[in-house]
């Protein structure tokens, strides 16, 4: 039941018909994670705990760095040399104290990842190298867990989902593991609201994922590109061979 207070500070999304008062406690009954407090996990853990997420993990083992300031907007400046996620929690807990706040300031290996994604709804992928994000997936997949990715570097932007159902691609689909290599703006640049675009858009697929509104971007990879202002849509196909999502099979060394 929301209270008085909530019926107040929610009252531009409770007068959406997809949302409504269901949806509101759909989301302050949910717990979203996400891993990466950077770019793109700035803008969507804000506005995930300003939507009324009931609880937010937050997973990064980083510090900021005067470099980091220009888009990451959860840091100021006098976060310089804090963890991220302790930088994170302060700035979040004034937008929202209502959103419980789990953070965690070390790199996780993948039994430990897989102990923090039980009982989670949807994660937020918002790391910046392809080692975690196929980890990320491989996990998601196992739990059956809504994973939201957002990638952006220079001009260009990319926002995919997957439900991790049977029927539809997951992330090891798309990309081959020994075919790409990490881009990242420490060495390739990337213009500061860019990283806004795609980080909203994927605070917005989770809120989506939580309260049932709307149609999720599954089976489709949306690419922008911000010196043309131009989005695209591609299709994405399920990969029948895929190592993840086309063997039911699960790694012994996760979950024992």
């Amino acid at each position: 039941m929301l209270s008085d207070q909530q019926l107040l500070r929610y009252s531009r999304q409770l007068m959406l018909p997809k949302i409504d008062i269901d949806g509101q406690q759909a989301l302050i009954d949910s717990h979203i994670l996400i891993l990466g407090l950077g770019g793109l996990g700035s803008p969507a853990a804000m506005y995930l705990a300003s939507a009324g997420v009931g609880k937010l993990t937050l997973i990064d083992d980083d510090k900021v760095d005067l470099t980091n300031l220009q888009r990451q907007i959860i840091h100021q400046s006098s976060s310089v040399d804090m963890h991220k996620v302790d930088s994170a929690r302060r700035s979040l807990a004034q937008l929202n104290a209502d959103c419980q706040l789990i953070t965690i300031n070390r790199r996780l290996d993948e039994q430990e990842l897989f102990n923090q994604l039980e009982g989670v709804d949807v994660v937020l992928d918002c790391s910046d190298n392809f080692a975690t994000r196929f980890m990320l997936n491989r996990l998601c997949y196992q739990l059956r867990i809504p994973l939201v990715s957002g990638a952006a570097i220079r001009w260009e932007g990319q926002l995919m989902c997957f439900d991790m159902s049977d029927n539809t691609p997951c992330y090891r689909c798309v990309y081959d593991e020994n075919s790409f290599t990490d881009q990242t703006c420490a060495n390739n640049g990337v213009v500061s609201p860019l990283v806004g675009v795609i980080g909203s858009m994927q605070a917005l697929e989770a809120i989506k994922f939580v309260t049932g509104a709307g149609e999720k971007i599954l089976g489709r990879m949306l690419l922008f590109d911000g010196l043309s202002m131009q989005w695209q849509s591609i299709q994405v196909a399920k990969r029948k061979d895929c190592p993840v999502c086309s063997s039911t099979e699960v790694p012994s060394s996760v979950g024992a």
